[in-house]
């Protein structure tokens, strides 16, 4: 008798992966906070990867121009709320995962309630103000974040965790928020690079794998094509 075909077979056959790193992803729930330019590729990559569960956390709607990076979203998918429209094309391409869609916007009040329960949170949202409620929040319940940002042509990855925090990157005051993918102009690929990063931070975090971005900033030029990195020096007080 012929057994279904193993989709995660080439996955499993990592060294230092196997059995026990899938088991891990399958038992995972992971929360994407922003289904956007970041948010669209992270999530597909973490579905296709064989994680169990995903929340998406988003309250807006798909608008034409944001089809050039949002590549979960279709022309006919303009005007709906993202996290319908990503939850059943995420539906199609992986139904093993199970997909939550929670159509609220994260504020520092709902942070700690959304986020609970999950094991990894994909911060791709791209308002210092949210991105604040997350990582404090995260930090409080002790849940690492896989963290991006892109503006123009370029992108930047890192994960928090127990000793490094937001503050360690941007101490703060925030400026005006200028650098909004939906405020100005961004490369789509530039956006799929930086969500990819996002989502393998978070896979290793969950399978327990390889070692994370936490203290290293990794930033990508989309004019060249090439990544550096940058030491973090953890902020006074973490």
């Amino acid at each position: 008798m012929s057994s279904a075909p193993d989709a995660f077979a080439r996955q499993r056959g990592l060294a230092g992966f196997g059995d026990e790193g899938q088991r891990a992803l399958a038992g995972a729930r992971i929360v994407i906070v922003g289904v956007g330019g970041l948010g669209c590729p992270a999530a597909q990559y973490l579905a296709a990867a064989g994680v169990g569960a995903l929340t998406l956390v988003d309250s807006d709607h798909v608008s034409a121009s944001n089809l050039h990076r949002q590549i979960l979203f279709g022309p006919d998918d303009v005007g709906r709320l993202k996290v319908d429209a990503a939850a059943e094309a995420l539906g199609r391409q992986a139904p093993g995962c199970a997909v939550t869609a929670v159509p609220e916007r994260l504020t520092a009040a709902t942070a700690s309630a959304l986020l609970t329960g999950h094991d990894v949170v994909v911060d791709a949202t791209d308002t210092m103000p949210v991105r604040r409620a997350i990582e404090a929040a995260a930090h409080a319940l002790t849940i690492p974040v896989s963290w991006g940002a892109v503006q123009g042509w370029h992108g930047q990855v890192t994960v928090f965790d127990h000793g490094h925090r937001l503050g360690d990157v941007f101490p703060g005051p925030d400026a005006l928020d200028l650098d909004t993918c939906d405020g100005g102009p961004v490369l789509g690929t530039v956006c799929g690079q930086v969500g990819a990063a996002m989502a393998g931070e978070a896979v290793r975090l969950v399978a327990g794998v390889g070692v994370s971005l936490a203290g290293t900033l990794a930033i990508v030029d989309g004019r060249t094509g090439r990544w550096r990195d940058v030491a973090l020096t953890p902020a006074a007080g973490t």
